[in-house]
C-alpha cells in the first residue's frame, strides 16, 4: 500500500483518486471544490484543507489541474508540506515550454517531477484504461513504472525531454478536436439534406482512418506530395460541401478552403491534397 495525494479532483482527478483508492492505496486529495474531494469519501479518500496537508506523508503527488497558472500556484501552496522523497506527478495538459520551466525549477530545487499526460475520461481512469505519456528522467521513470502502469492500459516513455509528453498530448488532442470540427460539418451536412445523423456517422465506420494516417499522413511527414487526390479536385469536393451545408455554420470546411485557395495559387493545385501539410515540412 501506497501514500499518495491527488491536487485536483475533478472529473479526471477525482476517478483516478477513486481507483486508487479501490487498488488498496492510503489515498489524500485536495481540490478548491471541498465538495469534490467529500465526494470521494465513500472510496476511503481522505480530504485535505489545503495542499501541503494533502501531500505531508506522501511518497506519490498526482497533479491533475487546469493549466499552467493552477498547477504553479498549487505546487507553491503544496511544497511546505512535500515529502523529500515524495514524487510529483503532473497529469495536466501544459504548454511544451512552460513545462520545461517548471521541470527545471524543481529540479534545481531537489524536487523529483515527471509530465505525465494521459488520453482517457473518467471512465477509462476508473478503469485503468487508455494512454499515459511520460516525459522526465529515464531512472525516476523506471522507478515509477510499476506504479504508473497500474492505472493504465499503455504506458509510453516519449523521452528525457521533459517537454516531449506535453507536445505529443496536443498532439492527440489536436486530431480529436479535428476530427471533432470535421465530424460536425458532416453532421451538418446531414442536417441540410435530411439524413439522419446517427446514418451520416455510420458511414464513416467505411473510412480506415488508421490507414490514411499510416499511408497520406506517413508521406506528409516525410514532404511527399505525389499526387493521388490532387488538390484541384479535393477543393472541387470542398465547394461541393460548402453548398450542401447551405447557409449553416460549419466548424472546419471554410477555414480548409481558405488555405487551398492559397495553395493552389501558389502553384500547388497539382499535387496531391496532404499539401495542406508543405509549410510544416519545407526546409530550407
Amino acid at each position: 500500500m501506497a501514500n499518495i495525494a491527488f491536487l485536483g479532483t475533478g472529473l479526471l482527478g477525482g476517478a483516478f483518486a477513486e481507483a486508487a483508492a479501490k487498488r488498496g492505496d492510503a489515498v489524500t486529495a485536495w481540490n478548491r471544490s471541498a465538495q469534490k474531494v467529500a465526494a470521494l469519501a465513500q472510496f476511503g479518500v481522505k480530504a485535505a484543507g489545503t495542499p501541503a496537508d494533502a501531500v505531508r506523508g506522501a511518497t506519490r503527488v498526482h497533479v491533475v489541474l487546469k493549466d499552467d497558472a493552477v498547477v504553479d500556484a498549487v505546487l507553491v501552496s503544496a511544497l511546505p508540506g512535500l515529502s523529500a522523497d515524495a514524487i510529483i506527478v503532473d497529469h495536466t495538459t501544459t504548454l511544451p515550454a512552460l513545462t520545461t520551466a517548471r521541470a527545471a525549477r524543481l529540479a534545481a530545487q531537489g524536487i523529483a517531477y515527471l509530465h505525465c499526460p494521459v488520453f482517457m475520461g473518467p471512465a477509462a481512469a476508473r478503469n485503468a484504461q487508455g494512454s499515459m505519456m511520460v516525459a522526465g528522467p529515464r531512472a525516476l521513470f523506471e522507478r515509477m513504472q510499476t506504479a504508473l502502469a497500474a492505472m493504465t492500459t499503455r504506458l509510453e516513455f516519449m523521452g528525457e525531454r521533459t517537454d516531449l509528453a506535453a507536445i505529443n498530448k496536443l498532439f492527440g488532442n489536436a486530431m480529436i478536436i479535428g476530427v471533432s470540427a470535421v465530424m460536425a460539418d458532416i453532421l451538418t451536412m446531414a442536417q441540410a439534406n435530411q439524413v439522419d445523423p446517427q446514418d451520416a456517422i455510420k458511414l464513416l465506420g467505411l473510412l480506415d482512418l488508421n490507414a490514411m494516417v499510416a499511408g497520406r499522413g506517413v508521406n506528409m511527414a516525410k514532404g511527399n506530395f505525389a499526387a493521388s487526390f490532387e488538390l484541384d479536385m479535393a477543393r472541387k469536393d470542398v465547394r461541393l460541401m460548402l453548398e450542401t451545408a447551405g447557409a449553416r455554420p460549419l466548424a472546419a470546411l471554410p477555414a480548409i478552403a481558405v488555405r487551398m485557395d492559397q495553395l493552389i495559387a501558389a502553384g500547388h493545385g497539382a499535387k496531391d491534397a496532404s499539401v495542406l501539410g508543405i509549410d510544416a515540412v519545407s526546409r530550407p
